[in-house]
């Protein structure tokens, strides 16, 4: 992780915690059904993105299809090179879209990955200015504290939520994330192979809690013709 990514993760973590601060400095019991509502969307905006993602068409023409077939050894140089070309092609949004297809066939891959490739592009785009932004509103306005509470918490379910799928695809992970998964705040690898083994159902990744209403929209979305299985994999 270069010196950038680190100042930037930091500064996200201590944008929560001071989010959490101004929770704590104004306590209600209503901060615990805040925090769980929260982890509840978090997990299902983890859901949404991963089924748009994996049902996503890939732009035709880039070559994608020559490296997701690729058969020879994926740490040669041909691949490499390969790979790079063909991701220099592709924006951001594609890249990413194209991570989630690759990681069906090639599920162990995200849990060697480091933890800035996990949640970098989120943390930027997305959860760094949005804490920003809504630790700025609080000390503008009278914002209740358990509302600073779950808005806190979501950050962190949706920030990390690459992360936390990752976990499930390694074996040895932080004291945390086991405790975590004791108390049912995030899902078990045994959970979470249900969807690789069908790629049509449960598709969130944190708790796991909101897959029973992702796969019912997933149900409804195909039974009106979208979410096509061809889109499941890039074409030529």
């Amino acid at each position: 992780m270069s010196f950038t990514q680190r100042i930037l993760l930091w500064a996200f973590l201590a944008s929560v915690a001071a989010s959490m601060v101004l929770a704590v400095t104004d306590p209600s019991w209503l901060a615990i059904p805040a925090m769980l509502a929260a982890w509840y969307f978090a997990d299902l905006l983890s859901g949404l993105i991963h089924m748009y993602m994996d049902y996503r068409p890939c732009r035709p023409g880039m070559g994608l299809d020559a490296i997701f077939f690729y058969e020879g050894s994926r740490e040669s140089a041909e691949y490499q090179g390969m790979f790079r070309d063909r991701m220099r092609r592709l924006n951001p949004f594609e890249r990413i879209s194209y991570d989630f297809k690759n990681h069906h066939p090639r599920p162990d891959a995200l849990g060697r990955r480091q933890l800035w490739r996990l949640i970098g592009s989120t943390v930027i785009a997305g959860a760094l200015p949005i804490s920003i932004i809504g630790n700025l509103a609080a000390l503008l306005f009278p914002i209740p504290g358990w509302v600073m509470a779950g808005f806190a918490t979501f950050l962190v379910g949706g920030a990390f939520a690459q992360y936390f799928h990752g976990t499930l695809h390694r074996q040895d992970n932080p004291w945390f994330i086991v405790a975590m998964r004791k108390l049912g705040l995030l899902m078990s690898p045994a959970a979470h192979q249900i969807h690789h083994d069908t790629l049509k159902r449960d598709f969130a990744t944190n708790s796991g809690w909101s897959n029973p209403l992702v796969n019912a929209l997933f149900r409804f979305l195909r039974s009106r013709g979208h979410l096509p299985d061809a889109n499941l994999e890039p074409s030529s």
